[in-house]
């Protein structure tokens, strides 16, 4: 299931929306609720972070900027947008902070490519800036398969929008296999952000304040009791996200739960699985996608190393 070579392309990604926070307080209320820090934050960097539960269970991901001091954008999957916006304002309470849907005033696409083949400015991963001649913003995400990855926010320039257009699937596999996890609805309340990688990519800020569940999560992080993680699996047949994974060492029990998945270029399909790390490393046995006679998955490999176990 080898990666082919895609050329530069674009994407609308319909199933991405945006969050607009606004106001003096809006970096400090974000500050006690997301899993980075919010407040010192340099000019033209992003910033993956995580909503969690009381529980510490990730309720909502994102990919966080700051245009301004009194404003921060959180991108994150359209469908756990609604019920994160209503929920994220139960806690505003006295802040000098609104919440807004902005996701039809600032859509957002996907590119494919570097740099040069897309004509736009070289960045550093997780950097930012504005589009030159246009009100759109580029956003440079980890690469996936040796393909550079962009987001953009608003309305593409002319130019992108000439760009050949990409299937979402390619783009959602290639999502999968950068290892950079996005909690869509299926998958709302399942994982504490290390059993998803979320710390490795830079969403978790451990020296930060208080937010929802950080005592979980800086417990999962400090005791090495973490037993999951994730990893990229391959397959001949569909995924979609929520589906459980099962080992033939243990069939009577699921051993972890796809977070993302796509398509490959060659017809195959890319997942990024929540696994018990046993279960990954037990290359005696073999993983299986929805039951224990399921159809057989590929052990992938991630762009990034793991801790060892007794040290996540």
């Amino acid at each position: 299931m080898s990666a082919l070579s895609l050329g530069p392309a674009r994407v609308a990604l319909p199933d991405w929306g945006l969050i607009r926070a606004h106001g003096a307080d809006a970096r400090k209320f974000l500050q006690g609720q997301l899993t980075h820090e919010m407040v010192n934050w340099p000019p033209g960097l992003a910033r993956p972070a995580g909503w969690c539960s009381a529980k510490g269970r990730l309720l909502a991901s994102f990919v966080a900027l700051s245009p301004a001091a009194d404003e921060v954008w959180l991108a994150c999957s359209a469908d756990v947008l609604p019920a994160t916006l209503k929920r994220l304002q139960m806690f505003v309470m006295r802040a000098a902070c609104k919440l807004s849907d902005a996701s039809a005033a600032q859509p957002i696409h996907g590119l494919v490519g570097d740099a040069t083949s897309l004509g736009i400015a070289p960045l550093e991963v997780w950097h930012w800036q504005s589009l030159g001649g246009s009100d759109a913003t580029v956003l440079r995400l980890p690469d996936a398969a040796g393909h550079g990855r962009w987001l953009v926010l608003g309305a593409l320039p002319a130019a992108l929008e000439a760009l050949p257009e990409l299937a979402p699937g390619l783009w959602d596999g290639l999502e999968a296999q950068s290892g950079v996890p996005r909690i869509v609805a299926a998958n709302s309340e399942q994982f504490v952000p290390q059993m998803i990688n979320l710390e490795l990519v830079g969403g978790v800020n451990f020296q930060k304040g208080c937010y929802p569940g950080q005592e979980v999560v800086a417990r999962s992080q400090y005791r090495g009791t973490l037993k999951r993680r994730a990893y990229v699996l391959l397959s001949r047949v569909p995924v979609q996200p929520g589906q459980e994974v099962f080992h033939d060492a243990d069939p009577g029990q699921p051993a972890g739960r796809v977070v993302n998945a796509g398509l490959l270029p060659d017809g195959g399909h890319a997942a990024l699985v929540e696994l018990k790390i046993a279960a990954f490393d037990d290359q005696g046995g073999g993983l299986r996608l929805g039951s224990a006679d399921g159809p057989p998955l590929e052990r992938g490999a991630l762009p990034y190393a793991l801790p060892m176990p007794d040290a996540a």
